[in-house]
């Protein structure tokens, strides 16, 4: 079984269903679980939410937090989750924001990746360093962590 199937097989043993917001990887964690049939009982919706201003119009992120953070944060993770939840019909939230290259800064080098999870009452965050392993293997390595989140969530 993949970690897809293992997610929403999760998801619908707790009667969940899930929102993801993603930046850095435009749909990837959506797209891994609708990949799987039946996923429809599980994925409530999905915000693509790449520029600063999709962050603050769809999931209501603070623009003060970006400021002080950067787009690229803990925070900013923190409050996509939160936001992804607040405005769907879903249990659980995940959220990740990054750097998925090529590029990057000594502040903030390719391949960090900040995580956000969110279900009533509770938000977790943290930040990977996948290093400069590539653009595809930094989302892909992404959404692999993305979906070991929502399946740990499940099992709490």
């Amino acid at each position: 079984m993949s970690l897809s199937e293992h997610v929403v097989d999760a998801l619908l043993q707790k009667g969940w269903a899930l929102a993801t917001a993603e930046s850095c990887t435009a749909g990837l964690i959506s797209a891994a679980v609708t990949d799987i049939a039946g996923s429809s009982a599980i994925f409530d919706r999905g915000y693509v939410t790449y520029s600063n201003a999709a962050k603050i119009d769809m999931l209501d992120v603070s623009p003060e937090v970006i400021e002080a953070h950067g787009a690229v944060s803990e925070q900013v993770a923190r409050e996509m989750a939160q936001g992804a939840l607040a405005a769907s019909e879903a249990q659980v939230a995940v959220a990740v924001t990054g750097i998925a290259g090529p590029g990057g800064s000594d502040h903030k080098p390719e391949g960090r990746v900040c995580f956000g999870v969110a279900v009533e009452g509770h938000v977790q965050s943290e930040t990977l360093e996948f290093g400069a392993i590539g653009r595809s293997n930094v989302r892909a390595s992404t959404v692999d962590h993305a979906l070991r989140l929502v399946l740990q969530i499940t099992k709490q």
